[in-house]
């Protein structure tokens, strides 16, 4: 214990936050400086150096704990102040260039110990019990500060679930550890799951662990609050502002949150997309781009799209329409990608990858009938399988690889072709043009322009993930 009097009381959680908010304005830089009565940890002049260093993950929130808060960080299983219950946890956010704010990354809560967890209802859990009471400490991460230590510190307060999430987060808590009782560790996916994910969690990407119920290796993960989820906290819990979002589920709703959605829509199927109009008010004469989305949440009581728990859970929602003759025609686009930025990730740290990881995808199902008018089928929640991740993977190494050998563009008749993966070499996914035109391009590591591309899902298999009962004509 320190020889100097601590000016909060580490028993009292609000003493605690009240004397964090002295934190507010400074940067890292400032907190160090004006730390003149430490003497829990030998300062050198190695320190500050090793702290602001990026690879060290958790450095920024060390040196909050001994040169603001003043105790030895350790490895400690119980909350960062036992006494009080209070865990804390330093974390970054950024400001878009809309001028909104979004969490910079999810917030890592405690390790998942697969043969521990399998017997710890969500009560009496580890993790509930560092996640019943934080302490969030977000910093501005801005690109162009090369220091992290001159990151400001612009909100300090004590965070608990409240109710509506916590809900959902012990559904999330639930399919996190059912999956492991089936010896599944291994097929644990960050978008299994609403709020709460299991993340992977190892400076090595090769490093696996053992697991109960399998003899398959299973890779480290640790339950974490998405990113998603925390950019809803930072904007609604933290900021004083205007909330933006509607919810979807009031009370107790008696099933798990997805059956709640999906039978809510499943009750108009067989409806007309202009019988569904009609019912909900949607004027048709002049249809818009995302209708198909729109009637679901008209039917979910939305009047926008912005469904708070969507919002919170990273689900993007995706309209799929099936042909009479049981095909999709379109493929599923992404967003552009930057050819002299992805030839500078990772695969474990890429952009599509983590994007597939971490999303959970709402499918409304709609089908042609034979007088080629769109019929409500019903929809599906669905994240992608780590088996299959494995074939995008696969896809986007080629990509990268292309791009690092240069791109071959040849023309035929007119027209213009490439090398990047098509949809005949690989069963998930492929490259192709995302652009406005072929004028519209995006600067290739050699020098030349070439037209913005994206990753697409193959239509065949967007089909091969649906439920049966969403394929089958309706009654």
């Amino acid at each position: 214990m320190p020889h100097f009097v601590l000016e909060y009381d580490a028993r009292n959680p609000q003493s605690i936050e009240s004397y964090a908010k002295r934190l507010i304005g400074k940067t890292f830089t400032d907190v160090c400086n004006e730390d003149t009565v430490n003497d829990v940890i030998v300062i050198n002049d190695d320190y500050e150096e090793s702290h602001k260093d990026k690879k060290r993950k958790g450095g920024l929130g060390d040196l909050i704990e001994e040169r603001f808060f003043h105790y030895k960080c350790n490895s400690d299983s119980r909350p960062d102040f036992p006494d009080a219950g209070v865990e804390l946890k330093v974390t970054p956010y950024k400001e878009n260039r809309d001028g909104s704010l979004s969490a910079k990354e999810r917030l890592v809560i405690t390790m998942i110990d697969y043969f521990n967890v399998v017997n710890e209802p969500f009560e009496e859990s580890h993790l509930w019990n560092k996640a019943r009471l934080i302490l969030l400490v977000y910093y501005l991460y801005q690109e162009h500060i090369q220091d992290r230590l001159d990151y400001k510190i612009n909100y300090a307060q004590l965070f608990t679930p409240p109710e509506a999430d916590l809900a959902i987060i012990k559904q999330d808590y639930d399919k996190i550890v059912s999956k492991i009782k089936e010896g599944k560790a291994h097929e644990l996916s960050e978008s299994d799951t609403l709020y709460l994910g299991a993340a992977t969690k190892s400076s090595d990407s090769t490093v696996r662990r053992e697991q109960p119920y399998s003899d398959e290796l299973a890779k480290p993960r640790a339950f974490s609050f998405k990113t998603s989820y925390m950019t809803y906290v930072l904007n609604n819990y933290i900021v004083p502002g205007k909330n933006t979002y509607e919810s979807i589920v009031e009370g107790d709703i008696g099933v798990d949150f997805e059956s709640y959605i999906t039978n809510r829509i499943g009750a108009y199927k067989g409806y007309t997309v202009s019988a569904l109009c009609k019912l909900l008010n949607i004027v048709y004469d002049k249809p818009p781009k995302n209708l198909g989305s729109l009637i679901a949440f008209r039917i979910l009581g939305i009047k926008s799209n912005n469904a708070e728990e969507f919002a919170k859970a990273n689900i993007i929602t995706k309209t799929i329409r099936i042909e009479n003759n049981n095909t999709i025609k379109e493929s599923m686009s992404f967003p552009t990608f930057k050819f002299n930025d992805i030839v500078l990730e990772t695969w474990e740290d890429s952009t599509f990858g983590n994007y597939l990881r971490e999303t959970r995808f709402f499918f409304v199902v709609y089908r042609f009938n034979d007088n080629h008018e769109l019929v409500l089928q019903g929809s599906q929640f669905w994240n992608m399988p780590t088996k299959d991740l494995d074939e995008v993977q696969k896809v986007w190494q080629k990509t990268v690889d292309v791009i690092k050998e240069g791109v071959q563009i040849t023309e035929k008749n007119g027209k213009r072709f490439n090398n990047f993966p098509g949809s005949s070499e690989n069963p998930v996914c492929h490259v192709r043009p995302h652009g406005r035109n072929a004028n519209d391009t995006y600067p290739l590591p050699d020098g030349r322009e070439y037209t913005k591309q994206c990753f697409w899902l193959n239509n065949d298999y967007i089909y091969n993930q649906l439920d049966d009962e969403l394929k089958s004509e309706s009654q």
